[in-house]
């Protein structure tokens, strides 16, 4: 809509578009104040007793609304409190966990391909080949936009009730399996810009579960100390494979060629189902487990 000419000069709309995920951050941002450390973290840097003050607080609330609480005793661990973990400990972490980071950097860096190779050329692809007018592009995005959204929240819960490894290896394989057919059928002229919206709504809905739920591995497999350290890493390095997405696919469509293009939708498709298959195999069982028994923490004596 901002970048709608009748709406906005073309010299006004794009810095909508860009001031509307400002405005997003920043009520992120105030949300934050509301949401509580966690009691992990307060444990691992010695404030024991704020720790013990959030999780009673979260217990009292819980009986309030009628839910059964599980009876102890529970394992236990002793942590050596400390401010920060020294850079060594963080690399030898990451070594002593090496099948883990690679099962997470295969993860992220074909989700990120994946992702940017299409989004940041679908528009591209609407206007050169399926002539729909440019200030029409974002009427295409939008449903494009919700198989996104519905994907992890009609999937979500299936992470958890039937388990990480079977539902990523599942959603990156079907995400990739779909991918592959919807470029064979750009690649015959088989579809219109509507039908091939419909076909990205329907990749997108696997994809982004897959997405979703690679965040939340790379996130939960290591040791408490490293966990934001370790989904900034893989992230990172994701970002950097899945930015040559845009400018390899940007080639390919500028070469006019279905054909080539039908070839990039291979690639990315190839990178989705075989990320799928190393996550199925060497993925960790995370679910419905404490932290503590996925990964040791650091500071545990």
């Amino acid at each position: 809509m901002v970048l709608d000419p009748a709406l906005f000069g073309p010299d006004h709309g794009w810095r909508a578009a860009f001031g509307l995920g400002a405005v997003l951050g920043l009520a992120i941002l105030l949300l934050r104040a509301w949401i509580p450390e966690s009691p992990r973290w307060l444990m691992t840097h010695g404030r024991a007793a704020e720790a013990e003050a959030l999780v009673a607080a979260i217990e009292a609330r819980l009986r309030r609304e009628g839910h059964a609480l599980a009876e102890g005793p529970f394992p236990t661990v002793r942590l050596r409190p400390r401010s920060h973990t020294p850079l060594p400990e963080v690399l030898a972490a990451l070594g002593r966990y090496r099948q883990r980071a690679l099962v997470g950097l295969a993860l992220m860096s074909a989700q990120a391909f994946f992702y940017n190779a299409i989004f940041f050329t679908y528009a591209l692809i609407l206007i050169d080949f399926l002539a729909v007018p440019a200030d029409g592009v974002g009427w295409y995005i939008l449903p494009f936009a919700a198989g996104n959204f519905l994907g992890p929240v009609l999937l979500g819960r299936f992470f958890d009730t039937v388990g990480r490894k079977p539902m990523i290896a599942l959603t990156y394989g079907v995400s990739g399996v779909l991918l592959a057919l919807s470029g064979v059928l750009f690649w015959q002229e088989l579809v219109t810009a509507a039908t091939l919206t419909l076909c990205w709504m329907a990749v997108f809905f696997f994809a982004s579960a897959a997405a979703s739920a690679a965040y939340l591995t790379v996130s939960e497999v290591f040791p408490l100390e490293i966990r934001a350290l370790a989904i900034a890493l893989f992230y990172a390095v994701g970002t950097a494979v899945g930015a040559v997405g845009p400018a390899l696919f940007g080639l390919l469509i500028e070469g006019q060629s279905r054909a080539a293009i039908l070839g990039g939708y291979l690639l990315a498709s190839g990178m989705m189902v075989a990320a799928g298959a190393v996550a199925g195999i060497w993925g960790v069982a995370a679910e419905r487990r404490p932290l503590e028994d996925v990964a040791r923490p650091l500071a545990a004596d």
